[in-house]
């Protein structure tokens, strides 16, 4: 079995023969949860690419995990760097979508408050519910022995999908009248893939007229029509898959 991941803040001035302290929420969940003890492996990662692969020295407290480095594996950036934009589901939906998409291997995440969700971000529940999220994509990352977490970004307008769109070297518009299958779209080698699933009530007419403008165009999947919180997982494995990135 892999050795299991934990978090830290930074891993500036680590190196080969460190020997680094984890402590906090993720030293607790080490040494009281995992139970870790003296000579096992572990990877601490700032989950932004870094690792620090190496063996536990010695537990103290509760809380408290000394590890000497044995080497640090960095995961160097993604090519091409795969986005969904994730309408937001009803209940925790949202965090299941997210969840899968970060085992998957997706690299960023942006919620989008479509015109036909049914769930809105607002105030202070708007500000749980991106927590959630990230705390989401943080937990699955080390679940998956991921050095290089996804960003999950703050909810996103319309207009501002469209930009994001716009800027995208490959734009697609999940949907299930669309002509022509993912499976065969031409894909670029690097640069920015941006999808978008739509709500459980799809996505509105001037929504879709607003993204082709961008240069999004409809594709659909496969036979079946998935939910929302499934559908960028499985939109992720296909593209991982047919780049290459799962070679």
């Amino acid at each position: 079995m892999t050795a299991a991941v934990f978090v830290t803040d930074s891993l500036d001035g680590v190196a080969p023969g460190s020997v680094v302290v984890l402590d906090g929420p993720e030293g607790r969940h080490a040494v009281s949860v995992r139970r870790l003890a003296p000579g096992e492996e572990v990877v601490l990662t700032d989950g932004l690419g870094r690792g620090a692969a190496g063996t536990v020295l010695a537990t103290e407290g509760k809380d408290r995990l000394t590890v000497e480095v044995r080497e640090c594996p960095v995961e160097p950036e993604p090519a091409p760097r795969i986005t969904v934009v994730q309408a937001l589901p009803k209940g925790d939906r949202g965090e299941l979508a997210v969840e899968t998409m970060t085992e998957t291997g997706v690299d960023a995440v942006v919620p989008w408050a479509a015109a036909r969700c049914i769930t809105q971000w607002k105030g202070e529940r708007g500000a749980k519910s991106l927590a959630k999220w990230r705390s989401t994509a943080r937990e699955a990352g080390k679940q998956a022995r991921r050095l290089r977490f996804p960003e999950v970004a703050g909810a996103a307008t319309t207009k501002q999908v469209a930009a994001l769109l716009a800027a995208a070297d490959f734009a697609a518009v999940l949907h299930e009248e669309g002509s022509e299958p993912l499976a065969t779209a031409e894909l670029p080698a690097s640069g920015s893939i941006v999808l978008v699933v739509g709500p459980e009530g799809g996505v509105a007419p001037q929504e879709l007229d607003l993204f082709a403008e961008a240069g999004a165009r409809p594709y659909r999947l496969g036979r079946t029509v998935l939910r929302t919180s499934t559908a960028g997982t499985a939109a992720t494995a296909l593209l991982l898959g047919r780049t290459g990135r799962w070679s």
